[in-house]
């Protein structure tokens, strides 16, 4: 068998003038081409606001319990019926009734989606959202569009999909309906009789305990009655963050000044802030809740951190109660 030596230069010919085919051709002849280095994955970190969205599992799944305290919980994988516990990071993005909201707007059994990361232990615990149904319908512009009802079994096939059709995420969606179940047209309550082939829904629904199961606790059978639960919610959440305080990090803290990250969800607190202005900030623990009695700040400097607040606190009194990496409630006097 003759042996096959290849030249220097022959690679190098290879390489200037296949420049496309030079990485496999290299590999064939044992060369292993070289390659970037991977970007490597941003890990969860106390203190920060980090999403690692490109390591994450997107979960359809069935609420079983959730611990205000610890602000922990666990749900139903309604694919596999595998029951997962997570923890939800301070900043998760808790979305209820199509707009923002806090844990205890979810009711056991709701089903949602559930947004997962990994732990140093590779577990899927750490969360970083959860939406409801109604949320993530109105979020992508999708209904079911009803194209049976079965009156006598309270069923309602439909298909999912875009308002114009342009995308049908399924077909053959079963909507099953039960003696709890609310209808809304037009913002008033409805029945299922005035439900017709053709029409567009959107629904609040939760499981049954195994498998795959869409039992709505509200169905609206139009826009504006989806809108008018929205509107109520966002009114809801709004009054409790004006008493309960913006949340947020430490970033860092001396005796005389704190620089802090407000998550995105204290909307109706960070509207008021001012340069100059004054404000109240207290510690806060793993419930979110205040530690300590407020403090007073003026407000230094006010910037944007992605979809985060970053302000820059001049504090009146009392800095050694703060330290970098603690939550914070912060409220604009």
């Amino acid at each position: 068998m003759r042996s096959c030596t290849i030249k220097p230069y022959l690679i190098l010919l290879v390489v200037l003038t296949l420049p496309f085919a030079a990485s496999s051709v290299l590999c064939h002849i044992g060369i292993a081409a070289d390659e970037p280095p991977a970007k490597p994955i941003p890990a969860i970190t106390p203190g920060r606001v980090i999403i690692p969205i490109e390591k994450m599992r997107r979960i359809w799944g069935e609420l079983i319990s959730i611990d205000f305290a610890t602000r922990t919980g666990k749900f139903r994988n309604e694919s596999t019926d595998e029951v997962m516990s997570f923890t939800v990071m301070p900043y998760a993005e808790l979305l209820h009734h199509a707009t923002l909201g806090d844990l205890q707007d979810f009711r056991v059994g709701e089903r949602a989606i559930f947004r997962l990361h990994v732990n140093e232990q590779e577990e899927w615990v750490w969360l970083t959202y959860i939406q409801d149904e109604m949320n993530m319908m109105n979020g992508h512009g999708e209904y079911f569009f009803v194209d049976q009802v079965d009156a006598a079994a309270g069923k309602i096939t439909t298909t999912w999909a875009k308002g114009d059709m342009t995308f049908v995420r399924e077909k053959g969606v079963v909507i099953e309906t039960d003696k709890d179940t609310r209808y809304w047209k037009n913002g008033q309550p409805a029945k299922f009789s005035n439900i017709k082939v053709g029409d567009k829904l959107r629904t609040q629904t939760h499981g049954t305990g195994s498998g795959k199961h869409r039992v709505p606790w509200e169905v609206f059978l139009d826009e504006e009655s989806l809108l008018k639960f929205q509107t109520e919610q966002k009114t809801v959440h709004a009054q409790r963050i004006l008493e309960e305080g913006a949340p947020g990090y430490i970033d860092e803290a001396s005796a005389s000044q704190v620089v802090l990250t407000l998550f995105n969800e204290g909307d109706a607190q960070i509207k008021l802030l001012k340069r100059g202005g004054i404000v109240r900030i207290a510690p806060a623990g793993e419930d979110r809740k205040p530690t300590s009695a407020p403090v007073s700040a003026k407000v230094n400097m006010i910037g944007k951190n992605g979809r985060q607040t970053k302000v820059t606190l001049d504090l009146k009194a009392g800095g050694d109660a703060f330290h970098p990496v603690g939550l914070v409630r912060l409220w604009v006097d």
